[in-house]
């Protein structure tokens, strides 16, 4: 979709400002069109998105079943350009037909401060955030056992997954019923495979932490080089300590090993997917070299925009 050189190089100029870690900006997203202007004539737009997802299918597990994606290109006008676009949205919205599993969602580079008043304005929250961690494996590991997970450990890490579910589904996005079908086929694929990987802590026997990660390529027109820099990435997929043993080390120590076997994969830097409003998650993977790159603003219902 085409929109105004002069407009997309202030978009891109401002990702480059607000960030140094941040990749090119992606060309213009296909969609509605939103076309607004400030108060000194600046012509500015959006592009809106709508993707609906099944009962079955694996996006469940974060999004609702149905959701509003905003793309803005609001170059240099900051607080305002955003504002009116969101205020456009709103339009759009408010002449269509909502339901209660629904969403409107902006990923937008987490240190744009002057976007970030606007979506607060409008009621979205920070609900997901990518997390990047450009330092290497530094020190020893804590005394605790780590192995690969095997296919016999199916049934105790589906187990131990689906239940930091329990858990996020008060602080982040509401827990499906399904939760324990949509990540079994994953699992199962990397505990049947060298890669992705799985890691466990153990102590006496028990699984007490559980690791699900992966290797990724951010290579020029992938999905992945829309979010991060060029390279090879170790992606932390999931990592789940078992309730009763949290503030234990076990978490630390796993992620020590993990990254070092990230690295060692080739990886020299590792990013995930967290939540800002969880305040377990977000001070643990901040203790541990991560810092927000992207995060999801996000109002549930739909209808809740302001």
């Amino acid at each position: 979709m085409d929109i105004a050189e002069p407009l997309l190089a202030a978009h891109r100029a401002r990702f480059a400002a607000v960030d140094a870690l941040l990749p090119p900006a992606a060309p213009p997203a296909e969609g509605q069109r939103l076309d607004v202007a400030t108060a000194d004539g600046t012509r500015i737009t959006g592009v809106l998105q709508r993707h609906r997802s099944a009962p079955g299918d694996v996006t469940m597990l974060w999004a609702a079943a149905d959701v509003r994606q905003l793309f803005p290109y609001f170059g240099a006008t900051g607080t305002e350009g955003v504002d009116l676009l969101l205020r456009a949205l709103k339009g759009v919205l408010e002449a269509e037909e909502i339901g209660d599993d629904s969403s409107c969602v902006v990923l937008w580079p987490s240190r744009d401060a002057e976007a970030i008043r606007a979506f607060l304005d409008h009621g979205l929250v920070p609900l997901s955030a990518v997390g990047v961690r450009t330092a290497p494996p530094v020190g020893a590991a804590p005394a605790v056992a780590v192995r690969r997970a095997r296919p016999d450990d199916f049934a105790a890490a589906l187990e131990l997954a689906a239940a930091t579910f329990d858990y996020t589904g008060l602080v982040a996005a509401p827990r499906r019923a399904n939760t324990a079908e949509l990540l079994a086929p994953a699992l199962r694929d990397a505990l049947a495979e060298d890669e992705p990987a799985v890691w466990l802590a153990e102590e006496d026997g028990e699984i007490r932490a559980v690791a699900h990660c992966a290797w990724i390529d951010a290579t020029p027109g992938s999905e992945a080089a829309e979010l991060l820099p060029p390279g090879r990435w170790g992606y932390v997929n999931n990592v789940v300590t078992a309730p009763g043993e949290r503030g234990g080390g076990f978490g630390r120590a796993l992620m020590a090993h993990v990254h070092r076997e990230l690295h060692r994969g080739g990886a020299s830097r590792t990013y995930l997917y967290y939540n800002p409003t969880n305040p377990l998650a977000s001070v643990f993977w901040h203790r541990q070299g991560y810092r927000p790159l992207w995060t999801s603003w996000e109002v549930r219902p739909a209808s809740a925009l302001r």
